[in-house]
């Protein structure tokens, strides 16, 4: 039987549904799963679309073109650290990060620094991705000390100690803006892309 005459037929003496009372509810459910299914897909071809890791929640992927690495939050304490002091317009206070620097996970992964930076290599733009999705997109050069005054850390820890929940356990922190915006909490991941 077709669904156009079971649609017809329903509550009818005979019909595959006698009471509409439990028609519409398998309609709705139906409906739902549908909408559900499509906005899987949806998000899954966004995200392969990207090119960008999806990230998991407490580590960091850090990636400089086809090189990456996947850190845990005692993978980065193992690096050498540097403190900041930023202030932070939203709380008007003064808080103190400290974290290993951007440049630092970079290099690592063979990003070019110092005099190795230039050409090309300076239309390079890392792209920082929190867990709730909030991406904020930097120059490399700003990441290298030689060509920047401020400094740009993967933080794991905000005066003293780690960063809790809702803001880490990984956060970027950029020094010389004047409001926050660009500092990532919850971050996930760092890819720096090559501009085309």
């Amino acid at each position: 039987m077709e669904f156009h005459s079971i649609v017809q037929n329903v509550g009818k003496p005979g019909s595959p549904i006698a009471d509409k009372g439990t028609f519409m509810p398998l309609i709705t459910r139906l409906f739902a799963v549908a909408m559900l299914a499509t906005t899987c897909v949806t998000l899954s071809a966004q995200m392969a679309r990207s090119g960008e890791p999806a990230g998991t929640p407490g580590k960091l992927t850090v990636q400089y073109l086809a090189q990456s690495e996947t850190l845990s939050a005692a993978d980065l304490r193992a690096y050498t650290h540097a403190t900041v002091t930023v202030h932070n317009p939203h709380t008007n206070a003064d808080e103190t990060y400290s974290g290993v620097p951007l440049i630092d996970l970079l290099v690592k992964l063979g990003a070019p620094h110092g005099h190795d930076l230039h050409g090309k290599a300076l239309s390079d733009y890392v792209v920082a991705t929190g867990s709730d999705g909030y991406k904020s997109v930097l120059a490399l050069a700003e990441a290298d000390p030689e060509f920047h005054p401020g400094q740009i850390l993967v933080a794991d820890e905000m005066d003293g100690k780690p960063l809790d929940e809702k803001t880490g356990p990984f956060r970027l922190v950029v020094t010389e803006d004047r409001r926050p915006a660009r500092s990532v909490h919850s971050l996930v991941s760092v890819v720096v892309k090559a501009a085309e």
